[in-house]
């Protein structure tokens, strides 16, 4: 096999900059996916049993369990092409955007819309994921502490705050290293809707010289190195926060 170093060095500047973007990318999506994840997890193990919110708590929590289901049963590459060409036009478009119209909405549209759009795709499908996370994390914890907590006068989201979630995160970490590593990988699809990251820069340089051993390689080990390192964090991070006497 003859592999030309040439072609990386000659599209070495269009890889860097696939790198900060795949990274940016999987950085906000693992934030933004993570704070709306916690939400959903202590929506879905919340319970309003009496009183004028019961049946409003209800409705709100089956809409979410909806939105689980629905973003865990289909393909995240569907979900982003579902978000960039029919959601995000209905959102923001320069003659009828619900939210934001106008100059500003093509002006958005022509230098951010893949970015937004591949955002929004990979938090909403990894908040649906790392909601699950909590939400097994949350009922893994004694029952019996929580009603201790409330007993000894603790509201619900101070009970949740101090006692629940610190004892949960530690059995969570695990889960949420690996929906991160799969996050970052599949930040890849986001190219399909013409966001310049890796996966992108490798397919612009496979097009132009018709070979494709050199840029999938080369992402590949770029892709490789970034989840070795991302498990290592993570590994670190559970025994920094494993539980006493555990090793």
């Amino acid at each position: 096999m003859d592999f030309r170093w040439d072609i990386i060095q000659g599209y070495a500047p269009l890889f860097v900059k696939g790198f900060f973007m795949t990274v940016e990318v999987a950085v906000i999506s693992i934030i933004l996916g993570t704070i709306l994840g916690l939400f959903l997890g202590m929506l879905r193990v919340a319970e309003v049993k009496h009183g004028p919110w019961k049946w409003p708590f209800f409705v709100v929590k089956t809409l979410a369990s909806f939105y689980v289901a629905f973003f865990r049963g289909t393909p995240l590459f569907v979900q982003i092409l579902l978000i960039h060409f029919a959601v995000m036009p209905v959102l923001i478009h320069q003659d009828h955007g619900l939210l934001i119209s106008g100059d500003l909405a093509r002006t958005i549209k022509q230098d951010y819309g893949a970015f937004i759009s591949g955002i929004v795709a990979l938090s909403l499908n990894a908040g649906a994921y790392i909601s699950e996370i909590f939400r097994a994390g949350i009922q893994s914890i004694d029952r019996g502490q929580t009603n201790a907590a409330l007993s000894l006068g603790m509201g619900y989201r101070s009970t949740m705050r101090y006692v629940v979630l610190p004892q949960a995160f530690r059995r969570m970490l695990p889960p949420l290293g690996n929906e991160a590593i799969t996050l970052l990988k599949d930040s890849s699809l986001v190219s399909a809707i013409g966001l310049a990251e890796l996966a992108y820069a490798a397919r612009t340089v496979a097009g132009a010289y018709s070979r494709y051993w050199e840029p999938y390689i080369t992402i590949s080990v770029v892709y490789f190195t970034m989840t070795i390192c991302l498990a290592t964090l993570v590994s670190r991070l559970e025994k920094k926060y494993s539980a006493p006497g555990r090793h």
